[in-house]
C-alpha cells in the first residue's frame, strides 16, 4: 500500500495548514521532517527541516497509528503556518521522499471505506456535510455521516437472516422434530422490515431536495414585477428590470438559505401570447421550469391566466402593491411591501414537507430499497403456499439482503466508487 500525502486544509493563505499522510511511511515520513523520533500516537511542536537540513518552519505534528485513525492506517498530520510558500516547500520535500505520493481526490476516505472505518452511506454522508451550506444540509449529513442508515440496514439484514434461517432449517430438517409451521413469524420478521423500506424510500424525494435545493419559480404576466420581487429577495440586482415586456428570456436563478433550508429562486419568462420566437423559448421554458418546481408563487390577480396550473401549497400575491389602494394582499418588490410575510410562507410550507423525509437522502439509496421492498413482496407471496416453496422464498429474501448489502457498500458498488469520490478534495 503506496503512502499518500495532500493538504488537508484549504488553499491560499490562512493562519495554520494541514497537511495530512496516510500509510505505512507516514510516521517515518514526519520523523524526517522533524529530525526525531515521534511516538506511535500523540503530538509535538516541532521544527520541520528540508533534506539538506534548511529550516522549513515550526508545526504541530500529530500521529496516529493504524487502525485507530480516520483511514485505519497509521497517520500523521502537519500543523504548520498558512502561508502559500511554507505549504509549497514542505509539500515539495514530500514528493522528493521515496515511497510517497500525492494522493487522488478523496483517496483518504475511500481508503477509511475499504478498512471499514466507514461504510458507504457515511461516506455520502461526510461528502454532503464538506458541501452543506445550510443548517438543515448540515443536519441531515450528519445524521448519514453518523452511520444510522448504515444501523437501520443491518437490522433489517438481521431480520431478514433470521427469516430465511427459519425456513432453511425447515428445510434441512424436515425429517426431524423441528417446527414446521414458522410463517407467522417469518411473516413478522418480512413485513417489518418491508415497512421501514417503504417509509425510507418515501422519503428520500423530500431529503434529496434538502440535500441539493429546493425550487422555487415565480410566475406571472410580463411586467408583473418577477425581476423586481426576485431582485428583492435575494437583495441584490440579480436579474434586469425594465418597462418593456419580454425582458426576461431565461430563467434567472438566485440560491438562498430560508429558515435553514436551500432554496433556488427561479425568475421566469412572462407568461404571455407572442410572436417574438426567441421570446416564446423563454416562455416554453418558463412553463417547465414552474411546472417542475416544488412550489410556484403566481404573481397575478387571476391564475388561470398564466396557463400553469395551480395547486393547493402554491402561493398567490398581487402584484405592485405599491400602485395599489388595497395593499394588504398585495407585494411590492420596490418598497418591501409583502417581502417578509412570502418569506414567512414560502419557509413554512418547505419547512412542514421537510418534516416527511427519512435517513435515505440518494436516487440510489431509493433503488436499493426499492428492489430489497420488490424482492420481500415476492417472498411473502411464495410463503402463502407452504413449506413445499420455502427454498424459494428464502432465496427472494438472500436478494432483499444483497441489496441492503449493496446499500451501504459491502458488494456491487466498485463502478460508483470512483464517480463518488471524484467530487472530494485532494486532502479528504
Amino acid at each position: 500500500m503506496d503512502t499518500i500525502f495532500a493538504l488537508a486544509s484549504a488553499q491560499g493563505k490562512a493562519g495554520v495548514a494541514v497537511i495530512r499522510l496516510s500509510g505505512p511511511l507516514a510516521h517515518s515520513a514526519a520523523a524526517n521532517l522533524t529530525g526525531g523520533a515521534l511516538p506511535p500516537r500523540g503530538m509535538r511542536v516541532r521544527t520541520l527541516h528540508a533534506g539538506d537540513g534548511s529550516r522549513l518552519d515550526d508545526g504541530l505534528v500529530l500521529t496516529f497509528r493504524a487502525p485507530a485513525s480516520f483511514t485505519g492506517e497509521d497517520v500523521a498530520e502537519l500543523q504548520i503556518h498558512g502561508s502559500t510558500a511554507a505549504v509549497n516547500v514542505v509539500m515539495q520535500c514530500l514528493s522528493e521522499a521515496d515511497g510517497l505520493r500525492l494522493a487522488e481526490p478523496g483517496e483518504f476516505t475511500r481508503r477509511a471505506l475499504e478498512n471499514g472505518k466507514m461504510d458507504l452511506t457515511q461516506v455520502e454522508g461526510l461528502a454532503d456535510l464538506i458541501d452543506a451550506e445550510t443548517e438543515a444540509q448540515r443536519k441531515q449529513a450528519q445524521t448519514i455521516l453518523a452511520g444510522e442508515l448504515g444501523t437501520l440496514a443491518e437490522r433489517w439484514r438481521r431480520d431478514l437472516i433470521r427469516a430465511a434461517s427459519l425456513l432453511e432449517a425447515v428445510i434441512d430438517f424436515a425429517d426431524e422434530e423441528v417446527p414446521t409451521d414458522v410463517t407467522s413469524e417469518v411473516r413478522d420478521l418480512v413485513t417489518g422490515v418491508m415497512q421501514d423500506l417503504q417509509r425510507e424510500a418515501e422519503g428520500v424525494q423530500i431529503a434529496e431536495r434538502i440535500r441539493t435545493g429546493f425550487e422555487v419559480a415565480i410566475v406571472g404576466l410580463p411586467n408583473a414585477g418577477k425581476s423586481t420581487l426576485l431582485n428583492a429577495l435575494a437583495g441584490r440586482k440579480a436579474a434586469i428590470t425594465s418597462e418593456y415586456a419580454g425582458t426576461t428570456r431565461d430563467v434567472i436563478e438566485v440560491r438562498m438559505d430560508l429558515a435553514g433550508l436551500p432554496v433556488t429562486l427561479l425568475d421566469t419568462a412572462g407568461l404571455r401570447e407572442t410572436e417574438d420566437y426567441v421570446e416564446n423559448l423563454g416562455i416554453e421554458l418558463a412553463k417547465k421550469r414552474a411546472e417542475d418546481a416544488d412550489l410556484r408563487v403566481f404573481l397575478t390577480e387571476d391564475p388561470s391566466e398564466l396557463g400553469v396550473s395551480m395547486l393547493s401549497e402554491d402561493i398567490q400575491v398581487l402584484p405592485k402593491s405599491d400602485l395599489r389602494e388595497d395593499t394588504e394582499s398585495g407585494i411590492s418588490g420596490k418598497t418591501g411591501q409583502g417581502i417578509d410575510h412570502l418569506i414567512n410562507h414560502i419557509s413554512r410550507v418547505l419547512g412542514d414537507r421537510s418534516t416527511s423525509h427519512g435517513i435515505a437522502t440518494r436516487e440510489r439509496h431509493r433503488v436499493a430499497l426499492n428492489n430489497a421492498n420488490t424482492s420481500l413482496a415476492s417472498a411473502l407471496a411464495v410463503l402463502e403456499s407452504g413449506p413445499d416453496l420455502y427454498d424459494i422464498a428464502a432465496e427472494e429474501m438472500r436478494t432483499a439482503i444483497r441489496a441492503l448489502e449493496a446499500l451501504v457498500g459491502r458488494i456491487g458498488v466498485e463502478d460508483l466508487l470512483d464517480e463518488i469520490f471524484s467530487s472530494f478534495c485532494l486532502g479528504k
